[in-house]
Order: structure tokens, then sequence, then C-alpha cells
């Protein structure tokens, strides 16, 4: 099991011609991901030859589901072309569109978000890595190599630190990683994943990966006390942060006391979470976790 990506999962790809759509649907496919088609107006009909697989490009991405069923879009267009591309794949019905191009006006995700929901697409980013089910499908630009199949699932503004955490605990390994974004506005929230997560019986412990700046992880706890019963495990970007200092992400806007690293460890820790200060300390969390979830899992079985 996995969530919202699957070795079943057909992907699209807007954008396959283009330089970066070219280098990340070979590393796609490398990681087993069923890439169906690219989707080029100006080269339908077309193919293109990655390694020993030629994938087809159609004019659009409605062409592109009537012809070989796909579910999921990967979007690599550049940010003036996001708006449209998006909502292109939201008309044409397909389930999940994953939007990698950063740089979009918050305006047009705003537009585009709102969109795709009213047509039922989820949006996962903009500005994101994508997301991987590892030893199954990767859709984004998340590296297939550091870490294996397993029973920790993972949400995180950041993309980095998803790389960081992934590579932390590849001894353990994954069933899905999702990298939101860290934008103001994104299509799919810590709380979105944390129930899919809480849904999914393959995933044991989930980690959320937060940063400074709005209300997100706050809202996420306050989600996580009423409904999560699995073991979460934080970490959040920015408990070095200077005050007064503009950092990294565009969401990551603090005033006062809110918004800060050590406003959103107080939250999360109020309803049970464990939260590192560096994702060394968070992954030796997550392991002690998994020690005494299976520790009490022994006990009720010899009881």
């Amino acid at each position: 099991m996995a969530i919202y990506l699957t070795k079943e999962s057909k992907v699209l790809v807007q954008g396959m011609t283009g330089g970066e759509g070219m280098k990340h649907t070979r590393r796609m496919l490398a990681a087993g991901t069923n890439i169906v088609g690219g989707v080029n107006p100006r080269k339908a009909g077309r193919s293109v030859d990655f390694d020993d697989r030629a994938v087809p490009v159609f004019g659009s991405v409605a062409d592109g589901m009537r012809s070989t069923g796909a579910d999921v879009t990967v979007v690599f267009v550049p940010p003036a072309f996001a708006k449209a591309a998006v909502t292109e794949a939201a008309d044409a019905g397909i389930g999940l569109a994953v939007v990698i191009t950063e740089g979009i006006p918050v305006h047009d995700s705003v537009a585009f978000t709102a969109y795709a929901s009213s047509k039922g697409t989820r949006i996962i980013g903009p500005n994101c890595p994508g997301l991987i089910t590892p030893g199954q499908a990767n859709a984004g630009i998340i590296p297939a190599d550091i870490t294996k199949p397993g029973r920790i699932g993972l949400v995180s503004k950041s993309g980095t630190l998803t790389y960081q955490l992934m590579y932390e605990l590849r001894d353990i390994g994954f069933s899905t990683c999702v990298g939101i974004g860290g934008d103001p506005v994104v299509g799919t929230s810590h709380i979105d994943c944390l129930a899919a997560f809480q849904d999914d019986p393959d995933t044991e412990l989930v980690v959320l990966i937060g940063e400074i700046g709005g209300d997100a992880e706050e809202r996420a706890a306050a989600y996580i006390r009423d409904h999560v019963t699995k073991p979460v495990v934080g970490y959040i970007a920015g408990f070095t942060a200077p005050e007064g200092r503009t950092m990294g992400h565009a969401g990551a806007i603090v005033s006062g006391s809110s918004g800060t690293a050590a406003a959103k460890k107080e939250a999360l820790e109020a309803v049970g979470v464990r939260v590192g200060h560096t994702p060394t300390e968070t992954a030796r969390l997550v392991l002690d976790r998994l020690e005494g979830v299976r520790e009490a899992a022994r006990d009720v079985t010899h009881s």
C-alpha cells in the first residue's frame, strides 16, 4: 500500500520535451514509474526515446488520458504557463497533478488550486519535489536511490529535508514520501497527508516536517489530537533563524511569537508528537518510537 502514487499509476509529464522535463522523466522511468506519455501541443504525434523506451507525446492532457488511461500528471512547465497547464489537467479530469514548477505567482496558485479542487483534481505543490513510493513509482524530482520501501510515511514542506530524512532512515524505509511545497498556497496540506497515512495499513509511523512561518503545523497538531492514532514524529526547520529576518521559502513569514519554530514545537508536543531539533535527532526519535510501538505489539501478542 501507499498514498496517492503506486506502481499502478499511469503518469503523464507536461513539459516532458523541455530540458528539465527530459532529465527528470529519465530519472522517473529509471525508478520504475509507469510514464505513459508527455504533453506538448507543438510536438503531438512524435515520441521521445529514453534509453530503451519510446514515450509518445500528446497534444493535450485529455488526449493523453484517452489514449493511455493516465491518472497522474507531473508539471514541469515554466511559471508563466503553469496556471494554464494545471487548468487543462483539471478540465481533463485527471486525479492527481504534481506541480514541480517554482516561482509561480501566488495569485495564479490561488486560482488553479481552487479550480482543481472544484474539478476533483488533487494538487501536490506547487514549488515542490513531488512524491515517491519507494520501489513502486516516483513523480517529481526526489532521488529514488537514497532509501527503500518500508513503513514510515513522510510529509514535508522542504525538499532538502525530505531527502535528508529519507537518507537518515534508509535502513527502515518509507511507504510514501510527499513533498507538499513551502509556498503560501499549496494544494495538499500536512493534514491531507496525515489523513491518508492514518488510513494506510502499511504506514506504521508518520514523520511531519514543517518550517517557520504560517500556522500549518499548529493546524496539523489539532488534527493529530482529534484524528490520528499512529505515532507522529516532527521536525521544524528554523530553530536558529534570527528574529526579524526574512528566511527561506515564501511561506516563512513570522510575526511576533506566531509562526516560530518554538511555537510550532510546543503545539505538536502538546498533542504527543515528539519533535527533534535537528534532522539526525529526529531520525533517532523515529527509531525510538518504532521500537516502542513494536515492543508494545509484542507484549500484546505474548499476553
